[in-house]
């Protein structure tokens, strides 16, 4: 619960911050706040297919910025998620393309789910293992990672696919995730799929094992000491690169809400940027599971609705509100820390332990299960 109240008070500080800076960019182009407001909102929340787009919007932004907590949760910084979903959703469409027209979908989908998911994890873990191995900062790495997609993606479509427009073909029906409206019709013409409610399961069920499992526990403390870790026996390497891999899984899941759950094919610059502003997804959510898929919707809100008052206001100033609501964000979080930490005593108040024996102690497991 308190980690909930925590990552709802950094949520509730974007929000007021990025309604401030809002009212401010609306009143800067000529406009009224109010009425760009109310439009903002009309274009969202306040029809059904507005919401419907949000939620579209919301479930890659949900994704990528999972995989990137995941990543950061190992002191890895996954900044390659964009070059790793434009290729997943390449690979899943390519294989939904040929799989045979009349395969059903508990076959079809998870045939594609998983191509996706092996993509976007090999391409990751070529970071990983430059991390792990070689010393080579992810960031670097993951920098150059996504160029080479940019390169390699229109050059597969063309001489690879034969394909025309920088598009893949249809893929078949049983490959396909069904849209909300067949459950819930006043999302009738959006884009809303039930790949939001799959992604929400996701990023829950990816918490729990990260906190339950072994696995992702020592990904955390390597996260906050690697050298704590290495002198225990904890292999620091394979953790880094298994944290890369999954994250890299992740990004490559987002194709169910761009390729699977929408288009049904994979054109080229579909699902773009969705890495990029994953990580001010995480930053803002990293909290807990529903603070994730809160940040995703606040994203997800902020970028449907520079389209809907796109007449009055460029849409490129909802890129001011988002880094408006970082910046606020990072400010709580800090302001959160000084409050919470203890004043420090001075050296010279502080007994010696009794016997005369130090502090510190001799190296042993408790002190740095401790520190982890």
């Amino acid at each position: 619960m308190k980690a909930l109240r925590s990552g709802q008070l950094r949520i509730a500080l974007a929000i007021a911050g990025a309604l401030l800076v809002f009212n401010l960019l609306a009143a800067s182009f000529g406009q009224a706040p109010a009425t760009m407001l109310r439009d903002a909102f009309m274009g969202t929340w306040g029809t059904a297919y507005g919401m419907g787009q949000v939620l579209f919007k919301a479930t890659p932004l949900m994704l990528t910025g999972l995989a990137f907590h995941v990543a950061l949760r190992a002191g890895m910084f996954n900044i390659g998620s964009e070059g790793q979903l434009a290729l997943a959703s390449l690979a899943g469409a390519f294989v939904g393309t040929h799989l045979p027209a009349g395969t059903p979908w508990p076959v079809a989908l998870p045939i594609v789910l998983a191509t996706a998911i092996a993509v976007g994890a090999s391409y990751a873990a070529i970071a990983g293992v430059m991390r792990a191995r070689l010393g080579v900062h992810e960031i670097i790495s993951g920098i150059m990672l996504n160029r080479c997609a940019d390169v390699l993606l229109p050059w597969v479509l063309v001489a690879g696919l034969g394909a025309t427009g920088l598009r893949t073909a249809d893929i078949i029906a049983g490959a396909r995730l069904p849209p909300l409206e067949h459950w819930i019709g006043a999302f009738a013409g959006s884009a809303a799929s039930i790949a939001f409610p799959l992604a929400v399961v996701i990023t829950i069920a990816t918490y729990r094992w990260l906190d339950r499992s072994r696995s992702g526990r020592e990904m955390a403390w390597v996260g906050k000491g690697a050298e704590a870790c290495e002198a225990q026996g904890i292999p620091v390497a394979r953790r880094r690169v298994q944290a890369m891999l999954l994250s890299g899984a992740l990004a490559g899941l987002a194709v169910t809400g761009t390729v699977l759950g929408y288009k049904g094919y994979y054109e080229l610059g579909l699902g773009a940027g969705a890495g990029f502003s994953g990580i001010a997804v995480a930053m803002v959510g990293r909290s807990g599971p529903l603070a994730m898929v809160a940040a995703a919707l606040v994203f997800g809100t902020l970028a449907q609705a520079g389209l809907a008052i796109n007449a009055s206001v460029p849409k490129e100033a909802m890129g001011v509100l988002e880094a408006v609501v970082i910046l606020l964000v990072a400010a709580a979080a800090h302001a959160r820390r000084r409050t919470a930490a203890p004043p420090e005593e001075p050296q010279a108040d502080r007994e010696p332990p009794a016997g005369g024996a130090s502090s510190q102690g001799p190296p042993g497991r408790e002190p740095v299960e401790a520190e982890a």
